[in-house]
């Protein structure tokens, strides 16, 4: 994996990571590739496509977690730049909420003290102010992935990954959390790069939206979303959201059929 150089402002397009003609081999053969894809600073970029093209997989390079066989991933330079929140929310159980929050930051050094009342804050930006006391065990499957969202966002950083996160969460939850995800978006700006079969909440989340085709995966088209981040209220009624969540339906049946 190559370093980016540090990031730059002046007004242009910074490029936080980048896969660069990757291909990822398993022993059953090819599951990615190749595929170049750049994301910049601040962009919320949806990947979709069949089960089994490599969505998380692709993930995983960006994350550092994987390797390509081929290829080159960057990312750019410097610790704690990047956080993953997966589908299951991955907190440890005899921790409380204010603690798995905090963990991130006591392991890069922050003291304590400082640790817990930023993982405080964090926990009131995600609408559990008041829950900070309680275990994984006590928490719903929402209140679970919001801390785990803080957790993500605890440390800032400047490149956040989702893997289907609300995949297991029921539809009014998904919504409420989507929300959630683009106003902690709106406070840092962070690069975002998420994983969803649910085509409504890529056009409704992202500004970009990549559409893979069956594996082994390639990206078979690419869509921008227009309009505000946060969403207005009512944006998924609006002729431009629908129009466009009916070209990536198209594009992903196309992939899908290819």
């Amino acid at each position: 994996m190559v370093p980016l150089p540090p990031l730059r402002g002046g007004g242009k397009a910074v490029t936080v990571a980048a896969l660069e003609n990757v291909e990822v081999d398993y022993a059953s053969g090819r599951v990615l590739g190749p595929v170049s894809l750049g994301v910049e600073a601040g962009e919320c970029v949806a990947l979709v496509g069949p089960s089994g093209c490599g969505k998380s997989t692709a993930l995983r390079l960006l994350a550092g977690l994987e390797g390509p066989t081929r290829g080159r991933v960057t990312r750019a330079a410097g610790r704690g730049e990047t956080a993953v929140v997966f589908q299951a929310p991955t907190l440890a159980p005899w921790l409380s909420a204010r603690a798995n929050v905090a963990l991130p930051l006591e392991l890069s050094g922050v003291g304590k003290g400082e640790a817990l009342s930023r993982a405080d804050a964090a926990l009131a930006r995600v609408g559990l102010a008041g829950a900070e006391a309680k275990r994984p065990a006590q928490l719903s499957g929402g209140m679970a992935m919001r801390v785990s969202l803080a957790r993500a966002m605890v440390t800032e950083p400047r490149l956040l990954l989702l893997d289907e996160p609300f995949a297991a969460l029921d539809e009014i939850t998904r919504r409420t959390l989507a929300d959630d995800v683009l106003s902690l978006w709106s406070a840092s700006k962070p690069a975002i790069v998420f994983v969803t079969h649910n085509v409504e909440e890529a056009v409704y989340m992202a500004s970009r939206v990549v559409v893979m085709t069956k594996g082994p995966g390639r990206i078979g088209a690419e869509f921008p979303v227009a309009g505000p981040i946060p969403r207005p209220e009512q944006f998924r009624t609006t002729p431009a959201f629908r129009a466009t969540a009916e070209a990536v339906s198209e594009a992903l049946a196309q992939g899908i059929a290819a």
